[in-house]
C-alpha cells in the first residue's frame, strides 16, 4: 500500500503519524509527504472505487460553493489485491463544540447557494449589458447528482428528476425497501410501505422546493472543528430538499440547539416540517436496517405506522 501511495502521490517522503482511524465502513491513516500532510481512507471492498469517487465528487461540489470547509480531495488509487485508497487533504479536527452555531449558518448557506445562483442569474439576465457569463456556476434546476454517491456503502441512484417527491420515493425510499425485500422478505414492511407511498405526496402539498446541494449524511460523526471553525466530511451529496439534511442530524446527537437555531434563522421551518422530518428519518432508519441488521427493524416499522396515522 505504501508503494502505491509513493507512486500515486509522487512523493519520496511517506511517514505515518497519529493513530489509525476507522468507522463502520473504512479505515484511515494520516501521512507526511513531500507535498504536505494527507489523510488516506482505505477500503478493501470491490466497490470501494465507486464509493470513494462519489465522495470525492461530493467534496468538490461543496468546495465550489465556497460556503463551508471540507477536506480537498486529491486522488483515488486502486490496490492490487482489491479495494481502493482515497487520498485527501489532512485537517487536524476535534469534536464539534465552539462552532456549532456557525456550522448551522454554513449548512444553511450551502442549502441556499443554488437558489441564490438562480436569483442572481435572473437579475443579471434582466440587466442591460450583463449576461450569464458572469455566473461561474450555473443553477441546478432538477433533483439528483451527476454521479452515484454512497450513504455508508449502499450506492444511491441520483438520476435527475424534475419532481422532488418522485425522486425521494423512487430513488431513496424504494431503493432501500427493495433491499429489505431482497434480504429479509419482511411482510409487515412490505404492507406498510404499500400504504405509505400513497400518502407521501400529501406531505408536500403547496410546498415549493428549490433543489439544494446537500451534504447527504450529516450526522455527528461527520462534523468537526479546528481553531479556524467548523468542518464537515464524508459527504454523500446530491441536490435535494434542504429539510432532508436535518433528519439524521436530529437522530443521533452531536449538534445541539444552537446549530438548529442558527440554521432556522436563515431557513425557517415550513408548514408540515415536523411530519416531513419523520419521513426523512424513516429513510435513515431503513438505511441503518440495511447496513446493520434487524435491530433497526422496530424503529423503522413504528415510524411507518406513525406516519400512516
Amino acid at each position: 500500500m505504501e508503494e502505491l501511495l509513493r507512486s500515486g502521490l509522487k512523493t519520496s517522503v511517506l511517514q505515518a503519524f497519529g493513530g489509525s482511524a476507522g468507522g463502520c465502513i473504512s479505515q484511515g491513516q494520516s501521512y507526511e509527504t513531500d507535498h504536505g500532510k494527507v489523510f488516506v481512507k482505505i477500503n478493501h471492498k470491490p466497490e470501494a472505487r465507486r464509493m470513494f469517487e462519489g465522495e470525492a465528487a461530493s467534496l468538490e461540489a461543496i468546495l465550489q460553493t465556497h460556503t463551508m470547509r471540507v477536506p480537498k480531495p486529491i486522488t483515488v488509487l486502486d490496490m492490487a489485491g482489491g479495494g481502493s485508497l482515497f487520498v485527501m487533504e489532512h485537517l487536524k479536527m476535534s469534536h464539534l463544540h465552539r462552532y456549532a452555531a456557525q456550522l448551522g449558518e454554513e449548512i444553511a448557506n450551502l442549502h441556499l447557494h443554488n437558489q441564490q445562483l438562480g436569483e442572481r442569474l435572473r437579475r443579471e439576465s434582466s440587466t442591460v449589458g450583463k449576461g450569464c457569463g458572469l455566473v461561474e456556476l450555473q443553477p441546478v434546476e432538477r433533483f439528483g447528482f451527476h454521479t452515484i454517491t454512497c450513504c455508508g456503502y449502499i450506492p444511491q441512484r441520483n438520476d435527475w428528476q424534475s419532481d422532488w417527491v418522485t425522486f425521494f420515493i423512487r430513488q431513496r425510499l424504494q431503493t432501500q425497501m427493495d433491499l429489505i425485500e431482497k434480504d429479509y422478505g419482511d411482510r409487515k414492511a412490505r404492507e406498510l410501505w404499500a400504504e405509505l407511498q400513497l400518502k407521501i405526496p400529501e406531505m408536500f402539498k403547496d410546498l415549493e422546493i428549490v433543489p439544494a446541494l446537500l451534504h447527504g449524511d450529516l450526522w455527528g460523526g461527520n462534523v468537526a472543528e479546528d481553531d479556524a471553525g467548523p468542518i464537515v466530511f464524508d459527504p454523500a451529496s446530491f441536490y435535494g430538499h434542504s429539510e432532508f439534511e436535518l433528519a439524521i442530524a436530529g437522530m443521533f446527537g452531536g449538534f445541539g440547539s444552537s446549530f438548529f437555531s442558527a440554521y432556522h434563522s436563515k431557513i425557517p421551518k415550513a408548514p408540515g416540517f415536523e411530519q416531513r422530518q419523520k419521513l426523512y428519518q424513516l429513510f435513515n432508519y431503513i438505511n441503518h436496517w440495511n447496513h446493520f441488521g434487524t435491530e433497526y427493524r422496530g424503529s423503522s416499522l413504528n415510524l411507518m405506522r406513525e406516519l400512516l396515522k
